[in-house]
């Protein structure tokens, strides 16, 4: 089957196997969907543009014919004024048809993937919050035995970019931005007890994690990814060494139009560290698209 995650940033497509329970072949664009979202409200037409080639050189490279797709979308989508005509013109375009999910949805399947790669990883935590940076939304959900408890927050990569535009006013903005996740979780904290470990998902925590094992964004390895650990300190580290480089080199690192965006996400991410109290936390590649591709293939074994 096809799994495709349509996030306010990147395009991601799995093609999965679900008898072997593994991906057989992987793609993802940036296509930026989010950009000037924020300052318009509406998907630019240049940003539709960019997902419907994206997903015609998605199927370049995974062979769609006679395979179910699962296609959802997020954020981006979800707070757009224009959501209706964008998801009408990439079906008429490319045949996709993508679903609308909520972000408790989102936070769910995601959950899923993160569990499903901890077990392989043989990670024993059962009291576990996993944070999901994404580039229009920030996913915090708690893993604990006797539930799961989980909120989507509208503050992600590119839109805290775009709306702040420098890393210095980002900075100071963040207090008061995710003051809405400081109280979730300090109210989850409150009511559940304090949760034993940290997993972090999605393109700001793997982009540090490659830039830690050595990686640039062609040579990114997610099977070397998963179950790497980050100190709260390497972020700061790691976020002036990305801005200390060239740009070209800085693009090679982390991806074309990507620099900008990995560095806000790097001081989203320094405070989740602090407002769930963690030093350390393990980066899992899998997420969104893993876990669509897990939930069709269970309910339909």
């Amino acid at each position: 089957m096809i799994a495709i995650d349509l996030g306010s940033n990147t395009l991601r497509v799995l093609e999965y196997d679900c008898k072997s329970e593994r991906a057989t072949a992987v793609y993802e664009k940036i296509v930026k969907t989010a950009d000037m979202l924020e300052s318009t409200g509406v998907i630019h037409h240049e940003a539709v543009d960019r997902v419907i080639y994206a997903i015609h050189e998605a199927k370049t490279k995974i062979d769609f014919d006679g395979q179910p797709v699962q296609a959802v979308t997020t954020e981006a989508i979800r707070r757009a004024k224009n959501a209706d005509a964008v998801l009408e013109r990439i079906a008429a375009e490319t045949g996709i048809v993508f679903e609308v999910i909520s972000g408790e949805d989102e936070a769910s399947l995601t959950l899923l993937a993160v569990d499903e790669r901890l077990r392989k990883l043989h990670y024993a935590s059962q009291r576990f919050v996993l944070i999901d940076i994404g580039g229009g939304s920030t996913e915090v959900v708690f893993r604990y035995p006797k539930g799961i408890f989980s909120k989507s927050f509208p503050i992600g990569i590119v839109t805290i970019a775009q709306k702040y535009q420098t890393l210095k006013k980002i900075k100071v903005a963040l207090q008061e931005e995710m003051l809405a996740i400081q109280m979730f979780v300090a109210e989850i904290y409150a009511t559940e007890g304090e949760a034993d470990s940290l997993v972090a998902t999605a393109g700001t925590p793997t982009t540090v994690a490659a830039m830690k094992l050595g990686q640039t964004y062609a040579t990114y390895d997610a099977a070397r990814i998963n179950g790497t650990t980050l100190e709260r300190e390497e972020l700061g580290y790691y976020l002036n060494r990305l801005l200390s480089l060239p740009l070209e080199e800085r693009e090679e690192m982390v991806g074309t139009g990507r620099s900008d965006l990995i560095a806000a996400g790097i001081l989203i991410f320094e405070h989740l560290y602090e407002i769930t109290g963690f030093e350390r936390c393990i980066v899992v590649d899998d997420g969104l698209r893993e876990g669509i591709a897990l939930a069709w293939c269970r309910s339909h074994s």
